[in-house]
């Protein structure tokens, strides 16, 4: 089979494409940054705004906890994702 030199362009124009694709996939945007490590922390809620607690975590952002239902000074164990702002009740 003989491929003319439009099509022979295409080829190599494509196999270019694909191979940026995974250059960009691994080196500068890799999968694993997506998940992030699950952190459990005991802290003490600092107010319940209408079903929204906040709370204050030893990374200095503050995590907010919707639908929570404790009142402030409680003491509860909370699950969050390292580097996020919000988190949720493990232990109340």
């Amino acid at each position: 089979m003989e491929l003319n030199s439009s099509q022979k362009a295409g080829l190599v124009f494509g196999g270019a494409f694909v191979v940026a694709g995974i250059v960009l996939s691994t080196l500068v945007f890799p999968f694993w940054n997506l998940i992030r490590e699950d952190v459990f922390e005991e802290v003490t809620v600092l107010t319940n705004d209408n079903g929204v607690c906040y709370v204050e975590t030893s990374d200095s952002i503050p995590k907010t906890i919707d639908n929570c239902n404790l009142n402030p000074g409680d003491a509860v164990t909370i699950k969050f994702g390292q580097g996020l702002a919000w988190a949720s009740i493990v232990t109340p």
